[in-house]
C-alpha cells in the first residue's frame, strides 16, 4: 500500500529538484500539485477551492509560496500555508511540511538554532514568520516548519551571474572568500525532504521545526566553484560576515555530505534544464 504524497507548489524549482530523485520515495505515490492543468499534475488553485478529495489523506509538503512582490502579495504566503494546512487536517493527512526560509531570523553572529528569536530583516521573511504563526496556530501538531537556507544556484548570488560582468562581494576582514552563508545544494536539498517525508509517513515523530541547510560556504568559493569572474567592491560598514544556521537537529535526522562549494555548484549545473 503506497501513501499519498501531495507535493505543493511542485513545479518551482524545488520541487522539480524533487521530482528527479522520485526513487527515494518508496513507498509514497507523488501527486504533483499545479496550479493550472498539466499533464502529470493535479491541477488545484490552493487559493480559490478546497483541495481535491484523497490528495492530503498521507504527507503534505508544501513548497508553494510567493519569493517578491508586494507586501499584500507576499502576504498570500499566511493563505497558502493556511490552505495546506486545512487541506491535511480536513482529510486526515498524518503530517504537513510548509517550506519557510532562513530569512525570518535576521542576522546574528551565532549559529541560529530553531528556538533563536525571529528578527526578519525584510518583508519577504516578516511574510514567512506571519505564515509561520498562522499554521502553528491552525495546526499545533503534525506539522514541521522547514526553514530552508541558501539553495545553491537558487539564489540571488549564482542565479545573478553575468557573462563578462564580474560579480561584486563585500570584503570581510580575515575571510578570503567573502562573506559566508549557510548553503544547501539542491540535489541533498530535494534528498532531504525526500527523508522527511519516508519518515513521516512511517510515523516517526518530527520536531516543529527544522534548519534545512548543509552547512557554511563562503560566497567567494561558490563563485569560483561556478568559474565566475567576481571581485571585492569597497569596504561596506554595513557588510553581515556571517549568517550560519544551526543544523544540530537536522543531522540527528538526516545523513548530510560536508558543506562543499564545488560539490553544491556541481549539483545545481547538473540539473535539467
Amino acid at each position: 500500500m503506497t501513501i499519498p504524497l501531495l507535493v505543493m507548489g511542485a513545479t518551482g524549482r524545488i520541487g522539480r529538484a524533487l521530482q528527479g530523485q522520485q526513487a527515494a520515495l518508496t513507498g509514497l505515490r507523488p501527486i504533483w500539485q499545479s496550479r493550472r492543468p498539466a499533464p502529470g499534475f493535479l491541477a488545484w488553485d490552493v487559493l480559490a477551492e478546497p483541495c481535491p478529495q484523497g490528495a492530503a489523506q498521507g504527507v503534505v509538503l508544501c513548497l508553494a509560496g510567493v519569493i517578491r512582490g508586494t507586501k499584500a502579495e507576499l502576504a498570500l504566503n499566511v493563505d497558502i500555508g493556511l490552505a495546506a494546512c486545512r487541506a491535511a487536517m480536513d482529510q486526515g493527512a498524518r503530517h504537513v511540511f510548509l517550506a519557510s526560509s532562513a530569512a525570518v531570523y535576521g542576522t546574528s553572529d551565532r549559529a541560529l538554532p530553531e528556538d533563536a528569536p525571529l528578527h526578519p530583516a525584510g518583508a519577504y521573511g516578516e511574510a514567512k514568520q506571519a505564515m509561520e504563526m498562522a499554521a502553528r496556530a491552525a495546526m499545533p501538531d503534525r506539522l514541521t516548519i522547514l526553514r530552508i537556507g541558501n539553495i545553491a544556484g537558487f539564489d540571488a548570488l549564482l542565479g545573478g551571474i553575468t557573462s563578462g560582468k564580474a560579480v561584486q562581494l563585500d570584503p570581510v576582514t580575515g575571510q578570503s572568500g567573502g562573506p559566508v552563508r549557510s548553503y544547501i545544494g539542491p540535489v541533498t536539498l530535494a534528498q532531504t525532504l525526500a527523508k522527511l517525508v519516508q519518515m513521516a509517513a512511517a510515523g516517526q515523530p518530527l520536531p516543529p521545526v527544522l534548519n534545512i541547510a548543509a552547512g557554511p560556504v563562503a560566497m567567494g568559493d561558490l563563485l569560483d566553484a561556478a568559474g565566475a569572474e567576481w571581485e571585492f567592491g569597497p569596504p561596506n560598514p554595513d557588510v553581515i560576515a556571517r549568517v550560519e544556521m544551526d543544523i544540530t537537529r537536522l543531522r540527528s535526522l538526516v545523513d548530510l555530505p560536508p558543506a562543499c562549494a564545488t560539490e553544491m555548484v556541481a549539483q545545481w549545473k547538473g540539473l535539467p534544464t
